[in-house]
């Protein structure tokens, strides 16, 4: 009994310690990735005698990148575009709004979210698991946090274009749509129906709209 009482006590700590974990940490001072790796791993390292400045160096998100039918231009920073940010457990985003552009609801599945208001007026804020909604209007200068894993979302509620600057504790934090995620994926349509109380017509219009990168 004392065995199967140790064991049930090694796998809950095991799963707590691992659902509380984020990156792990590094145990050099940087990993430059082998150009064409196919995975980041400590082991597939440049020679740190080949590694130059330039590999700590993003310039990718200088100017907005292409907007989306929801008035977002959003450019992630992480480490399949930026490879200096490999073991280094953190990344970046910068995110445009036009004129009434939203951020719709989505989540980072590896990550906690903070967003510094660069310019411009956002209506920002997160669910909790309690389906309460934790929301406000945030300004330039005034940075917000969207907890690890808990769906959040910005409007850009001002009267011209506003950007925020979004920083995580991941180097490959995920992202999941919820409205491409539902109708946007391969669920079962009667699911969605009657999850919904949406009509199978209604369910094929969303699903045209939604489909993958329809949102993006």
């Amino acid at each position: 009994m004392s065995l199967k009482l140790a064991a049930i006590f090694a796998i809950t700590f095991h799963n707590y310690y691992v659902s509380l974990a984020s990156d792990p940490d590094p145990v050099q001072d940087f990993c430059i990735p082998i150009a064409d790796s196919a995975t980041y791993l400590v082991h597939s390292c440049k020679n740190s005698s080949t590694v130059t400045v330039e590999d700590f160096v993003f310039t990718g998100i200088k100017t907005p990148g292409k907007f989306s039918q929801t008035g977002l231009s959003s450019t992630s920073v992480n480490v399949n575009v930026f490879p200096g940010l490999n073991t280094l457990g953190m990344s970046f985003v910068r995110a445009d709004f036009e004129v009434g552009g939203i951020n719709v609801p989505h989540f980072h599945p590896r990550a906690t979210e903070i967003a510094f208001v660069l310019q411009g007026k956002l209506y920002s804020g997160f669910v909790d698991t309690q389906n309460r909604v934790f929301a406000k209007v945030i300004e330039k200068g005034e940075v917000m946090v969207f907890p690890r894993g808990l769906l959040h979302f910005q409007m850009n509620v001002g009267d011209t274009p506003a950007t925020i600057l979004g920083s995580f504790d991941s180097q490959n934090p995920g992202l999941q749509r919820i409205p491409s995620a539902v109708f946007g994926s391969g669920i079962k349509e009667e699911l969605l129906e009657k999850s919904f109380g949406l009509s199978a017509k209604e369910i094929a219009h969303l699903r045209r709209r939604l489909a993958p990168h329809g949102l993006e």
